[in-house]
């Protein structure tokens, strides 16, 4: 069974997004775990690796991925964490996507995605691992 972290760093207070996409990741099969809201880059590491997951999926809508994104990624390789699925979806500007992509995350999803995408993103990409 795949394993999914679904996060929420920072300040943001918004998850509406990130417990729709909990809801279908967990529908389509897989075992979720939610973090909850205001959690730290070294609280969703930790939880990360305590919960032994594949799928890191970050949820931010704040603007503060260019801050948060890089640290939880730095943070993985630190701990020898290198094969974890890292994804990332809210409000993210066209601009800042190759810098998400170059920090670590595997895919980026913006607003509208239809969540049948992001389950056959995952399946098909931690299969491969």
């Amino acid at each position: 069974m795949i394993r999914v972290l679904v996060a929420k760093p920072g300040l943001d207070g918004h998850d509406r997004g990130a417990k729709v996409i909990a809801r279908a990741l967990r529908d389509a099969g897989m075992e979720v775990i939610y973090t909850g809201l205001h959690q730290t880059p070294d609280q969703i590491v930790d939880a990360a690796i305590s919960e032994d997951v594949d799928v890191l999926a970050i949820s931010i809508l704040s603007g503060a991925h260019p801050t948060l994104v890089p640290r939880i990624t730095s943070l993985l390789r630190e701990n020898g964490v290198n094969d974890m699925l890292v994804l990332l979806g809210g409000i993210i500007p066209d601009d800042d996507i190759p810098l998400m992509l170059e920090a670590g995350v595997h895919q980026v999803f913006g607003p509208g995605t239809d969540t049948g995408d992001i389950v056959e993103y995952i399946r098909q990409h931690v299969g491969e691992r």
